[in-house]
């Protein structure tokens, strides 16, 4: 058995694939994907500023265990936090870039 393409033989119907038909998107998938944007522009500012504020060092885990809180002061975990915040920032952009294919519809 060959890998090559066969050519039609003669008298044979050779049927051709139809063309894809676009997607249609309906009002639920536009208002999922704001939601989205939303959602992952909040949390992206919040993880990028919450490390740097006065409320970082006050809450529940800081004080949880008093060993672990030269770990939770450091400047590593807060810059490891805030580079979550700037992902999640970055993903939001770039689905605003994409809301462009709900624009064909």
């Amino acid at each position: 058995m060959s890998l090559e393409p066969r050519a039609p033989q003669v008298g044979e119907v050779v049927q051709e694939a139809a063309p894809a038909r676009p997607r249609r998107y309906r009002w639920y998938h536009k208002l999922t994907a704001l939601l989205f944007i939303i959602f992952c522009l909040e949390l992206g500012l919040f993880l990028l500023i919450f490390p740097w504020s006065d409320w970082w060092k006050s809450n529940f885990f800081a004080s949880y265990i008093p060993e672990w809180h030269r770990y939770w002061d450091s400047a590593y975990l807060r810059g490891a936090v805030s580079g979550l915040g700037v992902v999640n920032l970055y993903i939001s952009l770039a689905e605003i870039f994409r809301l462009r294919r709900f624009s064909r519809n």
